[in-house]
């Protein structure tokens, strides 16, 4: 019959470093939903509500 293999070293987790990078990329996150509120913000100032919603609609009919 087979014998288990031990390993001389033991298993680490790799949960402290999941950790990291999820904070980090939900830092990166935010960090981008608050530039796009900005720039909606700044753009909204600047343009006016009806220059703003057509520039809006025309990005959207050029995607399309």
């Amino acid at each position: 019959m087979a014998q288990p293999l031990s390993s001389p070293h033991p298993l680490t987790s790799a949960a402290p470093a999941g950790r990291g990078a999820a904070r980090a990329m939900a830092v990166g996150g935010g960090l981008i939903g608050a530039a796009v509120i900005l720039g909606t913000l700044v753009l909204w100032t600047h343009y006016g509500t009806a220059v703003f919603f057509d520039m809006i609609t025309s990005g959207i009919a050029a995607c399309l």
